[in-house]
């Protein structure tokens, strides 16, 4: 019986790992897709809530939100499949662009969210 799980291009390489480290990666890839509805729900809620902010500044971090909230999914997915081939090839772990990625977007974020309070 041939295996059926997608996606193929994973599952067909390599050997069965350990189903721990199956499963920890996984967990890491939902939790990157928790942070994205995260992200998106802070941005959506920036922007709808109206606050007394500078109004471009304000838009601009929301955006900047929405998007890497976006993005986020697909690159958690990329991660995940990179991750799981390495396990199956026996090769070092990947490392993840997610965190520079994230970590820069939030920061200007919240940039813009202080500038936007300080030019009201």
């Amino acid at each position: 019986m041939s295996d059926r799980r997608f996606p193929r291009s994973v599952f067909s390489r390599g050997t069965e790992p350990d189903a721990r480290f199956t499963l920890a990666n996984e967990r890491t890839f939902l939790a990157w897709i928790r942070t994205a509805l995260a992200l998106i729900a802070g941005g959506v809620a920036l922007e709808v809530l109206g606050l007394d902010l500078h109004a471009g500044l304000r838009l601009a971090a929301s955006l900047v939100l929405v998007a890497v909230g976006v993005l986020t999914p697909a690159l958690a997915w990329f991660g995940w499949m990179r991750t799981e081939l390495a396990l199956r090839e026996g090769r070092p772990l990947p490392t993840s662009p997610l965190g520079v990625i994230l970590g820069s977007s939030v920061t200007l974020a919240g940039i813009l969210v202080i500038l936007a309070i300080l030019l009201r």
